[in-house]
């Protein structure tokens, strides 16, 4: 139970530093928008530019303050409020008796206060008497100032209730109200100090973080320590829901008066939408806010995939940082907050189109590695593939209809050509994943060894990186042509950079690589000896790398074992050394056609001749006591049993370090 309340009480200390924040960005973002007339002279508009630096400089420093420090200031903040309230009621009282009710019948069209008498004074006494002790709490003074404040703050209303002259209730006011600024101004004096201490703290602090763990993880501290996405969130929905209640508000009176009615009609919503959806990216703060937004939908988005798919993967849990970042940089690309607002709406939904395609190029990087999972492992159960093989087809789906629906709409140009490309892509994607899915479904229903599984695999997957390579070359020429004729910027050229480097070159390395090793492997398998017919069932032993009898052939290392051609070739793809002995795996032709043939437990195969042994202590000592019969029945010694120090594992004869994490997958070819 205790945990519990305190649990609750984090959130709502978590949401309430949340909501104390969100108005430094409203600050913020009303300065960047405001409108600036260089034409007042250079005095004034050296104070508007002085103005509105040192809005934006408190905003931001109250924006990073601590929790602590933060409840603090808007403890002040909301005291020097309610000291303002209190001495504007007084004035505004002993000004204008019939103050309350003038304001409430020209706001709302009657008369919620009467016009004097004391209802009226006993009404402001309780609303003024709620403030002074409001005051006090927050500045937490003693009790004979605060009796004094409270006293002080009644004054006026007493004036009005003797019937004083106007002219001296006024004067009451003001004095009342200078003694209150006063006392507000010692107060505030009095804590200037921790104000000082507070600011120095964050800087200290920043600085020391800065020198030991640097920019990156500064940033990324500040940014989790304020909630800044959350922040952000909040910002752009409040935002947005204020401006949809103002606008609904607006078009239903004038709807009443033009005697249409309360109901929107369809084009009055659309156009509503339209409306916020482009006051909703005006400026580089609400595309920050928009982006959080999304980077919520995303990250539930992802979530309810990885639940539904079965998958665990802590990486596929990326998509809510994935879709952010992207739709921020094609923002930032594009000139989003900066276009008129019918262009920008059409390029927000250009933004989005794309966006969409790489979301669904993303959620294919999660059910891929599932399917292959479960193809490879043999998992039978329906219950279990059905998920997956449903989201495919959806990815393959949902392209092919996004782009029936662009190309029916709209005329080709650079923005329809790259999103049909992505939508392309996508689709071979799917295509090369439920192939290899479906290959590795029929070797698993097949109960003879397809030796010729990981060519097929390897032919499969090769076609379609080759494929994705020339759409990456394209779509770098399509972007290269937008550049250049259509619009260009620094943002769009580093981002050309970036693909050129990361889906052009580095694709196009790996690729080759992956090639020569395979090259290598096959040209070293070819070159090793085969065992076939008589020798294969004499040997009467397993692959030690399958653990599975040998159907047809098996393949001898320099070093006398033996292994399926198909295992040792997606062994020798990470390294060159023997599975069971680690040396490495070469070939001479003379010792190769004088070598014996020994089984994978250290002996010889029947009808083979024991003359040439390996030399080292065991077989040595074999041949001194008497001959292969006592070897075969005495001395028979599984490699595997061989205890090695950490030191002479990884150096013996030379080798690297065995990869302990080696995944006999027939996967593992193409992802070099």
């Amino acid at each position: 139970m205790a945990s519990t309340q305190a649990r609750l009480g984090q959130q709502a200390l978590a949401v309430l530093d949340v909501a104390l924040r969100v108005p430094c960005i409203f600050i913020i973002d009303a300065i960047f928008n405001s409108y600036y007339d260089p034409g007042s002279g250079w005095a004034g508009a050296m104070g508007k530019v002085l103005v509105r630096v040192m809005g934006v400089l408190i905003s931001s420093v109250v924006l990073l303050l601590s929790q602590k420090a933060l409840f603090k200031f808007y403890t002040l903040f909301f005291a020097v409020l309610l000291g303002m309230a209190a001495v504007l009621i007084n004035y505004y009282a002993t000004s204008h008796i019939d103050f309350y009710s003038a304001y409430y019948k020209a706001a709302l069209g009657f008369r919620l206060l009467p016009r004097n008498g004391p209802t009226l004074w006993l009404g402001m006494a309780a609303v003024q008497l709620v403030f002074g002790v409001g005051y006090v709490f927050l500045l937490n003074l003693q009790s004979v100032f605060a009796a004094l404040v409270v006293l002080d703050i009644m004054i006026p209303l007493w004036g009005l209730m003797i019937e004083l002259p106007a002219d001296v209730r006024q004067l009451v006011a003001v004095f009342s109200g200078l003694a209150l600024a006063l006392n507000t101004a010692v107060c505030l004096a009095m804590r200037l100090k921790w104000f000082y201490y507070s600011c120095r703290y964050v800087y200290l602090l920043i600085r020391h973080m800065y020198r030991i763990y640097g920019l990156q993880l500064l940033l990324e501290d500040t940014w989790k320590r304020i909630r800044f996405p959350d922040v952000l969130r909040v910002f752009w929905l409040t935002r947005v829901t204020a401006q949809a209640l103002i606008l609904v508000y607006v078009v239903r009176a004038v709807r009443r008066e033009s005697g249409d009615g309360y109901l929107l009609s369809w084009d009055v919503f659309w156009d509503l939408t339209s409306n916020l959806i482009i006051s909703g990216c005006d400026s580089t703060l609400t595309v920050l806010g928009m982006s959080a937004v999304i980077s919520s939908v995303a990250h539930y988005l992802g979530l309810s995939i990885l639940a539904f798919i079965g998958s665990t993967e802590e990486e596929d849990k990326r998509l809510g940082f994935v879709a952010p970042v992207l739709f921020f940089i094609l923002a930032l690309q594009t000139g989003l907050s900066s276009l008129d607002p019918e262009e920008r709406l059409v390029r927000l939904s250009r933004n989005m189109c794309l966006l969409l395609t790489a979301i669904l190029h993303f959620i294919h990087g999660m059910t891929d590695p599932v399917l292959m999972s479960l193809s490879a492992s043999h998992v039978s159960s329906f219950r279990r593939h059905f998920p997956v093989l449903l989201v495919s087809l959806a990815l393959f789906v949902l392209p092919v209809a996004l782009s029936y629906a662009l190309w029916h709409h709209y005329a080709l140009n650079t923005w329809l050509f790259a999103v049909t490309a992505f939508c392309v892509e996508l689709c071979l994607k799917v295509v090369v994943s439920l192939t290899v899915y479906g290959l590795f479904m029929a070797d698993g229903f097949s109960n003879v060894l397809w030796e010729k599984l990981d060519d097929y695999v390897y032919y499969v997957r090769s076609t379609g990186n080759i494929i994705e390579f020339l759409f990456g070359v394209i779509m770098f020429g399509n972007g290269a042509y937008t550049m250049m004729f259509e619009s260009g910027s620094k943002i769009r050229a580093c981002m050309m950079c970036l693909h050129a480097y990361f889906n052009i070159y580095l694709q196009a390395k790996n690729g080759w690589k992956t090639f020569i090793n395979r090259r290598t492997a096959v040209k070293k398998i070819n070159s090793l000896p085969e065992m076939r017919g008589d020798q294969l069932r004499d040997i009467e032993d397993v692959c030690a790398i399958c653990y599975q009898e040998f159907a047809t052939s098996a393949r001898i290392t320099p070093c006398h074992h033996y292994f399926h051609a198909l295992c040792l070739r997606k062994w020798l793809y990470i390294q060159d050394t023997c599975p069971m002995c680690h040396q490495r795996v070469y070939v001479e032709e003379e010792s190769r056609d004088r070598a014996a043939f020994s089984n994978n437990n250290g002996g010889y195969a029947h009808g083979q001749p024991p003359a040439e042994l390996p030399v080292d202590g065991v077989a040595a000592g074999a041949q001194a006591a008497g001959g292969p019969g006592e070897l075969n029945n005495e001395l028979l010694e599984d490699n595997d049993s061989i205890e090695y120090d950490e030191d002479e594992w990884g150096t013996q004869n030379g080798s690297t370090p065995i990869e302990e994490d080696y995944i006999n997958d027939d996967t593992d070819s193409t992802e070099d």
